[in-house]
C-alpha cells in the first residue's frame, strides 16, 4: 500500500497493522498531483516483507522521480544486501513519557538483542551527541504542527470560502485559524529551528549508523474516534530523514508494535541494509 506522511501517517499505521513502513527522505517520490504541498511530507509504502518496502518505493522514484528539485530514492532497484550496523543511537523522544509500560519494556528487550547481537548502543545518558539530539527534538511536534498550519492555510481557505465553511471538520477549521493568525516572520522562524534540528541530527553520522526508538506508544487505539498518538514519529518527519517501522515487537494483548529505524537523509539504501542486518537478530531465538 502507498500513503503520505507529513508527521506520522506511514510509519503509525504500519505498526499498528503489523507490516513494514517505509517514510523516504524528504523528496525522495515524487507527489505530483497529489495536491500536497507541505514542506515535510513524503510519499511512501506499506508492505508485507522489508524487501518488499524497499522494491516499491525505489522502482515508483526510478519511473516519476523525486519531488521537484529532488533525484529521488537511489540505489539499487533490489533490496540492499545485509550490513548489519556497528553503532546505534538510542532515542526515547518525547513520545517516551506516553508510552505504556508494555511497549516499554518491548523496547528495552529489543535494545538488549541487538547489543547481545554485537551492536554498540549508546543513549542521552552516556553519549552527549545523542543527548544533544534528544533535547533538538523534543519540541517536534509543536514545530512540525506549526509549520505545516502556515502552509496548510491553501487549500484550506479557498474550501471555507467556496464552500460552506461548515462543513469543513473542526481540526480542519482549527488548524485554519492556526494558519491565518501567523506570520511570515514566525514561519521564518519555524524553517530556522528546522534547519538547526536537523544540523544537530545530521551530526550524528559521523558516528552512529542509525538511531532506534518506538513507533508508536502503545497498539492501535480502540474504536474509531483517534488514529493514535505521532510521537514518536514526528521527529523523522521534522528531520526529513529516511525511517522505517519494523514489526519485531508486541505491545499490550500481544498486538503489533514496530522498532522504528531512523538514518540518514538521502542514505536510504544504508537504512535498509542496515535494517536487514537488524531483522536477523529477531528472527532467530
Amino acid at each position: 500500500a502507498l500513503g503520505t506522511q507529513v508527521i506520522g501517517s506511514i510509519l503509525r499505521p504500519a505498526s499498528y497493522c503489523g507490516c513494514f513502513g517505509y517514510k523516504p527522505s524528504v523528496g525522495g517520490i515524487n507527489r505530483g498531483g497529489s495536491f500536497d504541498g507541505f514542506s515535510q511530507s513524503s510519499s511512501g509504502v506499506l508492505a508485507a516483507t522489508l524487501a518488499e518496502a524497499w522494491s516499491v518505493g525505489r522502482e515508483i522514484s526510478a519511473r516519476a522521480g523525486g519531488d521537484a528539485g529532488y533525484v529521488g530514492i537511489s540505489g539499487p532497484l533490489a533490496a540492499p544486501p545485509a550490513n548489519k550496523p556497528r553503532r546505534v543511537a538510542f532515542l526515547q523522544t518525547a513520545g517516551w513519557e506516553k508510552a505504556n509500560d508494555e511497549s516499554k519494556q518491548a523496547l528495552m528487550a529489543a535494545r538488549e538483542r541487538l547489543a547481545s547481537g554485537g551492536i554498540d548502543i549508546s543513549d542521552r545518558n552516556s553519549d552527549q551527541q545523542v543527548a544533544a539530539v534528544e533535547d533538538a527534538i523534543a519540541d517536534a511536534m509543536n514545530v512540525s504542527m506549526n509549520i505545516n498550519a502556515w502552509e496548510g492555510r491553501w487549500p484550506l481557505n479557498s474550501y471555507a470560502s467556496d464552500m460552506d465553511r461548515s462543513r469543513l471538520s473542526e481540526s480542519a477549521q482549527n488548524r485554519l485559524a492556526q494558519g491565518n493568525s501567523m506570520n511570515q516572520d514566525e514561519f521564518r522562524d519555524l524553517l530556522a529551528e528546522r534547519e538547526r534540528v536537523r544540523g544537530v541530527y545530521a551530526s550524528l553520522a559521523d558516528n552512529f549508523d542509525l538511531c532506534v526508538t518506538l513507533t508508536a506508544p502503545g497498539a492501535a487505539p480502540k474504536g474509531l474516534d483517534w488514529t493514535g498518538d505521532p510521537s514518536f514519529v514526528v521527529p523523522g518527519s521534522l528531520l526529513g530523514v529516511p525511517a522505517i517501522s519494523m514489526p519485531v515487537l508486541t505491545a499490550e494483548d500481544n498486538m503489533p508494535l514496530g522498532l522504528q529505524l531512523l538514518g540518514f537523509m538521502n542514505r536510504d539504501a544504508e537504512l535498509f541494509a542496515a535494517a536487514a542486518g537488524m531483522l536477523t537478530l529477531f528472527q532467530t531465538q
